[in-house]
């Protein structure tokens, strides 16, 4: 029982694909980025990835994680013995981790005895799957359309702004997935009067699954019903082009968005969290 850790995205997708492809809603974040690196290059969001993948006792590979500088590695469901093994293997200046909030809180705990630091949570987040979709009540004014090349400033300036409300420190990140996004014709305008009032995007399918992201209301635009209605725009868009699982996160700690989407027909699947390290003070 031992993690193989690698650099190679082809030997990490030929030994985890089929343990990532297992849980593939639990998974959507890592199988969207392996999508993406391969689609883009490895170096896409920033830095050279790590991989890795660990076996039980039987030889199945029952855990794995991926890291994609700057950010923290990304943990797949795993058990606490995957979890402390990992702690002892990856350098001690890991920045936190992000993933299955099981897998997380046992890594954490273990990255803390290991080295004496603090852990601190940063986010938690609820994974949500749509049961049968709602519309928005009441109805926004304004409609939806697909956004386009000319709009690209416009996008890329609501991205930075979305990825700051976060508390990323990568908003670049969020610029770049605006050019995939248009790429691939996923990423819808809510306009009211012919003005752009909020926008949503939906990463590429996989496994017959699409996610919904970057949901942004401009600050002065909101409580208005655009982010419901966007949100049920780039749903119902979705759905007519075959996905067979729509899928959003939501930040625990905002309750409008945790009030909105079981509204729109979006249900509880599971939790995950994003803790962030502190190196003890030598």
């Amino acid at each position: 029982m031992a993690w193989t850790i690698t650099g190679s995205l082809d030997d990490f997708t030929a030994a985890a694909d089929p343990f990532l492809r297992a849980r593939p809603e639990e998974n959507t974040v890592a199988l969207t980025v392996c999508a993406t690196l391969r689609r883009q290059g490895l170096e896409t969001y920033g830095g050279a990835p790590v991989f890795g993948w660990w076996r039980d006792g039987s030889g199945e590979v029952a855990a794995s994680f991926l890291q994609t500088p700057p950010f923290p590695p990304l943990l797949a469901h795993g058990t606490p013995e995957s979890a402390r093994e990992l702690a002892a293997e990856l350098p001690a200046s890991v920045p936190g981790a992000r993933g299955v909030a099981e897998s997380v809180r046992a890594f954490a705990a273990a990255w803390r005895e290991r080295t004496g630091g603090q852990a601190r949570v940063d986010r938690e987040m609820r994974l949500f799957r749509l049961g049968t979709l709602l519309p928005p009540d009441p109805a926004p004014s304004g409609r939806a359309r697909l956004a386009g090349p000319e709009d690209r400033a416009l996008l890329e300036e609501w991205a930075a702004a979305f990825s700051r409300d976060l508390g990323e420190e990568s908003p670049s990140n969020a610029v770049r997935a605006v050019a995939d996004s248009l790429a691939l014709g996923g990423r819808y305008l809510w306009e009211d009067g012919g003005r752009p009032v909020a926008m949503a995007g939906t990463t590429p399918p996989e496994e017959g699954q699409v996610r919904i992201v970057a949901v942004y209301t401009p600050e002065a635009e909101r409580g208005r019903g655009y982010g419901a209605g966007v949100t049920h725009a780039v749903t119902r868009a979705a759905l007519d082009a075959g996905a067979k699982d729509v899928l959003l996160f939501t930040d625990l700690a905002n309750p409008v968005s945790n009030r909105l989407y079981p509204r729109l027909g979006y249900r509880p699947l599971s939790d995950q969290l994003s803790v962030v390290f502190t190196p003890p003070v030598s």
